[in-house]
């Protein structure tokens, strides 16, 4: 059998394990896939279950377990925390250091009797790894490049929030590095809390936002919170936060900084959360942009790899490329913490001795990031048959004829077809889909069917021969982490807004794929290709068949509030519980007009959480 190794990330948020053999990545999945809680931090005891049962594997036959960072140094940043900020955040103190006290900082003998209690065969060693280590070889040693600068940016690990490193071969080089309390991820996130989202799951939220404002108060931001120097390193000034002395990000500094509270959740946007987004994402971007050009600068490598949390504004991602400061970039597809434990596993794999076999083929090791679970027809069609749920069983050709035809007709079509993707988004396998030429896809899905805010964007999914025909994306993007300007040709004059604002906007189609195109003429691009997702592509190519263009929408199969679907059940439901017209189950196909009434004994959307 192959050299296997087991990451884990826990405790924090978006708990995961990822299986690798002989440095190469297999099986991985986050725990909330599993347990149906969003960003759920618990030991990730389903996905290590779901990992060796995918290779038909025990622990006997792992040799090391690699947790994504060492929770010796991470204790010692979080108690340094808080005697700096004695008198403030007490109250925070007493209330977390027994659980660090007991647990947290005895992680190793934690997760040792997490995985003894599975009873899946005797535990291996277990390794501890840096947390910005993890980002950095989920990030470099799973990518395409022999050699390459690698940028990291995060919240927080231990005690780094930026990191630099060269990436040769094999071998990781710490180069430079940013350290807490000092983060471009905890400064998006204060103002993610400031207007009215969730720390760790809304700053997307905040991106998508970006868009409907102007950064009136970017230069406000660069004078009283961050100083920024020539090469992208920065201090925030501290006297605006509130996360080292408490519970909360902000306080009565960013109140008066910008004119009132923060903004209550749920509440009516304003055009100052506009703004605050705008004027945040630029100055984010400043910052991504001349720490790229100094990781280029360090290393002399002309290819960028990124992981970490900011990793996914793929806004600043694509403004990388924009600006020509390196030739090519590869993000981790789980650029977060989920990410960790690939990377942390990676790391131990290749001081095992695994090579980088990929990196001479030109293709990255994520396999298309399907490395979650698959159901197989035969598994689908016993639980239709169970649940006496009409459907029709068709072949690949029929089915992606089919369900381009309905796309092309304006229906929204579930797309439920092989193994569950890896990292937030949805590439293909578990994905809601419709026609990006109607204006109206967008509110439309959004309300409907996603039950979230009108405003939040969608991404198109496009074949990668035909992405140059509708966007200026110098590379693929398989893993829809760039923005790109749509193309010329693609875009329709719009004439003057008329004084609409805010929200409003939405309503002025800009392109001729209206529901994908961000107010600024950009797009969030997913670039497909066979070897990734043959169903995919299959269908991708139907559909240009059937309207003469590749592009389609999709969006994550979920409603807001929930993790992305990972059994036929869940997608089942999840087609019954909204407008969802067509759902393409594997080789089944089911229409919503032949269901018999769905019924639930509690109102499900009263019971999910907002974010």
């Amino acid at each position: 059998m192959s050299d296997l190794v087991i990451g884990i990330s826990a405790y924090y948020h978006d708990s995961a394990a990822a299986l690798v053999a002989d440095g190469r990545p297999v099986a991985a999945a986050q725990e909330e896939r599993f347990t149906r809680r969003r960003h759920d931090p618990a030991f990730p005891a389903r996905a290590v279950s779901y990992t060796l049962g995918e290779v038909g594997a025990t622990l006997a036959d792992v040799s090391a377990i690699a947790y994504y960072e060492d929770p010796a140094l991470k204790f010692r940043r979080v108690l340094a925390t808080y005697l700096g900020a004695v008198p403030f955040g007490l109250a925070s103190f007493r209330d977390t250091l027994p659980e660090w006290w007991t647990s947290k900082r005895r992680i190793v003998d934690v997760v040792r009797r997490e995985l003894e209690a599975l009873a899946l065969g005797p535990v291996p060693r277990i390794v501890c790894r840096r947390h910005h280590e993890s980002h950095a070889a989920s990030a470099f040693l799973a990518s395409p490049y022999e050699s390459a600068a690698v940028l990291c940016i995060d919240g927080v690990g231990e005690w780094a929030t930026t990191s630099i490193w060269h990436g040769q071969g094999t071998r990781l080089r710490p180069l430079a590095e940013i350290r807490f309390p000092h983060s471009l991820g905890l400064l998006y996130s204060a103002f993610t809390y400031f207007c009215g989202f969730k720390v760790d799951s809304g700053e997307y939220k905040l991106m998508g936002l970006a868009p409907y404002g102007e950064p009136r108060y970017a230069d406000l931001i660069r004078e009283r919170l961050i100083h920024v120097k020539p090469d992208g390193s920065f201090r925030l000034n501290m006297r605006y936060f509130e996360f080292l002395r408490g519970q909360v990000m902000t306080g009565r500094g960013f109140e008066k900084l910008f004119g009132g509270p923060r903004r209550e959740r749920e509440s009516t946007l304003t055009q100052r959360e506009f703004d605050l987004a705008a004027s945040v994402q630029l100055v984010t971007e400043e910052v991504v942009l001349k720490l790229a050009r100094t990781a280029r600068a360090l290393t002399g490598e002309s290819r960028l790899c990124m992981a970490g949390g900011v990793a996914l504004n793929c806004v600043a991602n694509g403004k990388i490329l924009a600006n020509s400061i390196v030739d090519e970039i590869w993000i981790q597809p789980a650029a977060g913490d989920a990410g960790g434990a690939l990377g942390a596993a990676l790391a131990v794999a290749v001081d095992r001795g695994a090579g980088r076999v990929h990196a001479g083929t030109g293709l990255d090791a994520m396999a298309g990031s399907l490395l979650g679970p698959r159901y197989s027809d035969d598994e689908i069609a016993a639980y239709l048959t169970a649940g006496g749920i009409p459907h029709r069983r068709l072949e690949p050709a029929e089915l992606a004829a089919e369900v381009a035809k309905a796309i092309a007709a304006g229906k929204v079509v579930g797309w439920f077809q092989g193994r569950m993707e890896f990292g937030p988004r949805a590439l293909g396998a578990r994905s809601i889909l419709g026609d990006p030429r109607d204006p109206a896809t967008q509110s439309v899905m959004n309300l409907k069917i996603k039950f979230r805010e009108s405003f939040r964007p969608f991404a198109p999914s496009v074949l990668a021969d035909d992405a140059k025909d509708f966007f200026d994306l110098p590379q693929d993007s398989p893993y829809m982490l760039l923005v790109a300007p749509v193309a010329e040709a693609a875009r329709l004059a719009v004439e003057a807004d008329s004084g609409r604002t805010g929200l409003d906007l939405l309503n002025v189609p800009r392109s001729v794929i209206p529901a994908v195109t961000h107010l600024d003429y950009s797009a969030r691009v997913q670039t497909v290709r066979r070897r990734d997702n043959p169903p995919y592509h299959q269908l991708l190519l139907a559909l240009k068949r059937e309207i003469g263009s590749s592009v389609v929408v999709n969006t994550s199969f979920n409603v807001r509030g929930e993790p992305i679907v990972n059994t036929p059940h869940e997608a089942y439901r999840c087609f019954m519980r909204t407008d969802i017209d067509m759902l393409a189950l594997g080789g089944f196909l089911l229409q919503k007009s032949d269901q018999p009434e769905w019924k639930e004994d509690v109102d499900w959307r009263a019971e999910v959480p907002l974010d």
